[in-house]
């Protein structure tokens, strides 16, 4: 059964929405839906007082360790940081208190994938801490993992092989449909129901939710086996579209 997860993205220290397509190191270009008053570890206490489990931290960019370590230390154990991982510091997030870890980038040197990379960050935490971000762009009918702030593609497609492949090294995927975060048009629907197809452990999918029923939607498309993370449509972020409690209340029934 589809769940929803909540997520805490960070940029400069403060907790954001912005449209994933416009992350780039280009200050001018960056479209930001909403800024916080909240602190990232009041965040993490909000999810934590109403059991929403296994949400994610995002670091875009520098300048965004104290801010995760806040988060972490609000809730320990129950929750994934990603942004800047790599096989020599994945540790120190666990003993901080990250439930799990999440990578991207370090999987591809010059934009090509790393089986040695992949294993050794694997091993440094264990497969069962470890999250895989196969966050992609859309290009025709193939979605192509996006590092550097979804800005740079990689030489890899998000595939029946390359998620079997990858499945072996780790727990869990996170997937950003980066084309269409953060503007609340609708979930790359065709992405949601191959992920139903193709993943064997648990998998969130983020980008585009604009309403409850979306939950609906991807637990009909993909099968019940892919969670939905949502943004700047959530009236915790600014959202005027979707209530949190309306997600909780979901969770809840869905147990």
């Amino acid at each position: 059964m589809t769940k929803f997860r909540p997520c805490i993205d960070l940029h400069s220290g403060v907790v954001k929405q912005i449209v994933g397509g416009t992350l780039s190191n280009d200050p001018a270009a960056l479209h930001t839906n909403f800024v916080a008053e909240m602190a990232p570890a009041e965040y993490a206490r909000l999810y934590h007082d109403n059991g929403l489990i296994g949400g994610h931290i995002i670091k875009l960019g520098a300048g965004n360790d104290d801010a995760a370590l806040s988060a972490v230390a609000a809730w320990p154990d129950a929750m994934h940081v990603g942004g800047g991982i790599n096989d020599a510091n994945a540790e120190q997030w666990i003993v901080a208190g990250a439930e799990k870890v999440i990578v991207t980038s370090f999987l591809f040197p010059d934009a090509s994938f790393s089986l040695e990379r992949l294993r050794s960050v694997s091993q440094s935490v264990g497969r069962h801490r470890l999250v895989v971000d196969l966050s992609c762009r859309r290009r025709d009918n193939r979605w192509v993992v996006a590092m550097n702030k979804w800005q740079t593609l990689t030489d890899m497609e998000v595939t029946q092989d390359s998620i079997s492949l990858i499945s072996q090294f780790c727990s869990e995927f996170l997937i950003h449909a980066a084309d269409v975060e953060g503007l609340c048009n609708g979930i790359d629907e065709d992405l949601v129901q191959k992920l139903g197809e193709w993943v064997s452990i648990p998998t969130t999918y983020a980008g585009g939710a604009k309403h409850i029923d979306d939950l609906d939607l991807v637990n009909t498309l993909s099968h019940g086996k892919v969670d939905l993370t949502y943004g700047s449509a959530l009236d915790i972020f600014g959202g005027t579209q979707v209530k949190f409690d309306q997600l909780v209340e979901w969770n809840r029934k869905s147990s």
